[in-house]
């Protein structure tokens, strides 16, 4: 089927208007064509030397006639020799308009050596009708050897015919021979035009083939690229997989052994680790998926660089000090005044935790510094510099790639080699960038630049690396009664842990219908559904609580989705206040409950699909 689909591509496109590379690909193989009859112009004008030489024998001036000859002789050798040059010479081949006006020159040459000769006919006597007929003849041999390019039969050929019909119908001798001579080079001329157009559509099939076999050669490629991409894929969570899975099913197995001692406090923080990393692989795996088919959500709202700089740092302080690395914070004076950066604020947090834990992974001893300013008012400039081991200017290169590590660096440290490549991705589709600075033992420095508009005014945090104390009437300081629906038993208990780790009451129901019957019956201050609920879809349990004439009606409602942005715009359209994606986290839910309880009326951000380029 597909090489059906190809060919029919392919003869579709002779019907295609022409551009202007087929055009002048067509007017090149048009003019190598023409040069390449030249050879056979030279036997020809062999054959119809003696016949050309035998009736001018009979002409009274042979002085004249020796001049013709040598004429019509130079005038073709010129042409052979200017012609072959020019298609020899590679610096002339594309040169189209050079060579066209050579070609044309060169044809007026033979024009004016066909001409010479029906002058020299008139005083022939009796050989004036067979000299004549013989310029008639070299007439037609001008305009079959210039068929090949339009312009230059269009120009050559009415050139060359004139002079010796003129000369026919000037005596009344040989008045009929000119009748016969004019229709003769009319046939000839419609012959020639019926031979450059097959000529043309030879160029244009040739032209569509060559079209064919570069798509054909680009598709080959694309397809080894996503051949190689899914191969690397598969290995890379095969190998990530296996050792999350392996660790946590040791402390499972220690823990269900039936023995005196349970697992240790360092076998489970290894466990929870391995966890930790293998989830951020398959995160790191959707999103670069996601990436390449052009379905990576991205909102885009104003938010304060500063405060989500410093929660990210101290969320990841604790990692850093457990490998004695010094996490330090340093923002400066203008990004504490006014302003905001524009981007998706948990993007941009996924992007600084990257850089960070990618610092703090593969530096063993010294210290990590993070720094955000402002670059004059329409950006912000993140830099994240460690004192680790540093790489070369291919190293750095290499680091951006999807899942191609560094073996020098890389050995022993767990990722799937998508971290950089899937931040420098998000980075450009809200707008910024991603760079970096190396040097071998001395340390990298990651800058990551995002658009700042300094006209927003934003409620920043007070003192330096900490967070603004939450007011004493925040509804999220308080414990919360909520309704929870989700068919995913393993989910729902994940997220029944979270919610009264935060300190909150969880009312759970198991699908759709009868998280409709509980909000019918109970009083909750929030809903945190599955999207994917059986009994009834996300989107209708929403329009369903929503269409109430209770409370609840106008509680805040945050779904839950696996990542399909198509998802998430029905959840938002039919009411939804949240999205919240999978795998839940303390930190995720904690932010999404405070932005579904929010009272500054503040719009809420518009979700988009961010269209990558296959590139």
């Amino acid at each position: 089927m597909g090489d059906d689909r190809t060919v029919e591509s392919g003869l579709a496109g002779l019907n295609r208007p022409l551009d202007t590379a087929t055009s002048g690909s067509l007017a090149i193989q048009s003019l190598d064509a023409q040069a390449a009859l030249l050879p056979y112009a030279l036997l020809l004008f062999g054959v119809a030397l003696p016949i050309f030489t035998w009736a001018c024998s009979f002409a009274p001036d042979r002085l004249w006639m020796t001049a013709s000859f040598l004429i019509f002789a130079i005038n073709w050798a010129a042409f052979y020799g200017v012609v072959d040059s020019v298609k020899k010479d590679p610096g002339f081949r594309d040169r189209i308009g050079l060579r066209t006006r050579i070609h044309v020159m060169a044809g007026l040459l033979w024009a004016g050596a066909v001409a010479q000769v029906a002058v020299m006919g008139l005083d022939a006597g009796a050989a004036r009708e067979p000299i004549e007929l013989l310029a008639v003849g070299g007439a037609a041999a001008c305009i079959f050897f210039s068929s090949p390019y339009l312009p230059t039969l269009l120009i050559v050929g009415p050139a060359a015919s004139a002079a010796p019909i003129l000369a026919l119908y000037t005596s009344p001798t040989t008045f009929d021979s000119g009748h016969i001579a004019l229709g003769a080079v009319a046939l000839v001329l419609a012959l020639s035009l019926i031979f450059n157009r097959l000529l043309r559509r030879q160029f244009t099939l040739a032209e569509d083939q060559v079209i064919l076999v570069r798509e054909r050669a680009s598709s080959l490629s694309q397809a080894e690229a996503l051949a190689k991409s899914k191969s690397d894929l598969i290995a890379t969570l095969s190998h990530e997989i296996r050792n999350g899975l392996t660790g946590v099913a040791h402390v499972l197995a220690a823990a269900t052994a039936g023995g005196r001692s349970g697992p240790s406090r360092e076998q489970m923080a290894a466990a929870l680790a391995s966890a930790r990393d293998l989830i951020e692989a398959l995160n790191a795996t959707l999103d670069t998926e996601a990436a390449e088919a052009g379905r990576l959500t991205i909102e885009r709202q104003a938010f304060d660089p500063s405060n989500l700089l410093r929660d990210v740092v101290s969320a990841l302080r604790p990692t850093a000090a457990s490998k004695g690395l010094e996490l330090s914070l340093h923002i400066g004076e203008s990004l504490a005044e006014t302003g905001a950066a524009l981007g998706d604020p948990a993007r941009t947090r996924q992007i600084l935790s990257n850089l960070i834990t990618n610092a703090v992974k593969y530096t063993v001893r010294g210290r990590v510094e993070v720094r955000a300013e402002r670059m004059g008012d329409n950006t912000v400039r993140f830099e994240v510099a460690d004192t680790g081991p540093g790489l070369t200017l291919e190293e750095i290169e290499d680091a951006f790639v999807p899942f191609k590590r560094i073996p020098r660096t890389g050995a022993g440290v767990s990722g799937a080699g998508l971290g950089l490549s899937l931040s420098r991705r998000l980075a450009r589709l809200m707008g910024g960038d991603i760079r970096a600075e190396s040097a071998l033992s001395v340390g990298s420095c990651f800058r990551f630049d995002l658009p700042f508009d300094a006209t927003v005014q934003m409620q920043r945090a007070e003192g330096q690396g900490l967070e603004p104390p939450p007011a004493s009437g925040d509804a999220t300081s308080r414990p919360l009664r909520i309704l929870t629906a989700d068919d995913d038993a393993l989910g729902s208990a994940m997220l029944r842990a979270v919610l009264e780790q935060l300190g909150h009451q969880v009312l759970h129901a198991h699908d759709g219908r009868r998280a409709a019957e509980l909000a019918q019956i109970c009083d909750v201050d929030l809903v945190m559904l599955s999207a994917g609920i059986a009994g009834m879809d996300g989107p209708d349990l929403v329009r369903t609580i929503r269409a109430l004439d209770r409370p609840i009606a106008k509680a805040p409602i945050i779904t839950i989705i696996q990542g399909d942005p198509e998802e998430a715009r029905a959840c938002l359209a039919a009411g939804a206040d949240e999205i919240l994606r999978k795998p839940v986290s303390v930190g995720g839910v904690a932010r999404a409950i405070a932005a579904s309880l929010r009272e500054d009326n503040a719009p809420r951000p518009r979700l988009v699909v961010a269209q990558t380029a296959a590139g």
